[in-house]
């Protein structure tokens, strides 16, 4: 009597055990320019993924921008998925990097644009798919809603950007765009950034 009821206890237990959470599916933190990427929105894993690299028809996943017209006014860090069924994509957008370094940037409002058309200060907005509505939807950051912490920032030789390493994590909340009482929440961000190599790596 007591083996047969422990029996479904054990295959409950073993059942548990082996589910794997979205976490699971996160990059480590590193700091050696891996290129790596990822973070939680509202609980679920987005990463980069891209097709094969090429040349005339890039397929990248994950990018860095330098600022327009100075390179080292900002630095942009974009990704997307491009594999799985619904498309992502999401802009960081980091203000005087270059100047500042190491340490906690604090995320402000995002007008949805990117480069010269968007805002002179620190800023991430994203695209993501709601099953829901069966749509897309843009969120966009806004004042003091979370941070950016660079715990790495190396140079390239000749050209701030060119070959940067930039590691770190991030956390906050964005509204829909058309929607402000529409809120996500995205948590365990990090990225591990050579800004040279990255545009070249292929995310499966």
């Amino acid at each position: 009597m007591k083996n047969s009821l422990l029996l479904p206890l054990l295959f409950l237990f073993l059942a548990c055990s082996t589910d794997n959470s979205p976490e699971d599916g996160l990059p480590k933190e590193t700091q050696s320019g891996a290129n790596t990427f990822g973070c939680l929105i509202d609980g679920k894993l987005y990463k980069p993924r891209c097709e094969e690299p090429s040349v005339v028809f890039p397929q990248w996943g994950m990018i860095m921008w330098g600022g327009i017209p100075n390179v080292t006014d900002y630095s942009e860090i974009e990704v997307r998925d491009l594999k799985s069924v619904n498309y992502f994509e999401m802009l960081i957008h980091i203000d005087e990097l270059h100047l500042n370094g190491v340490g906690e940037f604090i995320i402000d409002e995002s007008n949805g644009e990117n480069s010269v058309d968007g805002l002179n200060h620190t800023y991430l907005h994203c695209v993501v798919y709601d099953k829901k509505t069966s749509n897309y939807k843009k969120y966009i950051s806004y004042e003091n809603s979370g941070s950016i912490i660079i715990t790495r920032y190396t140079q390239g030789s000749n050209n701030p950007l060119t070959g940067a390493i930039i590691s770190g994590s991030f956390s906050g909340k964005l509204r829909n765009i058309n929607n402000p009482n529409d809120e996500i929440e995205i948590t365990k961000g990090r990225f591990d950034v050579n800004s040279l190599t990255c545009s070249y790596k292929e995310f499966p």
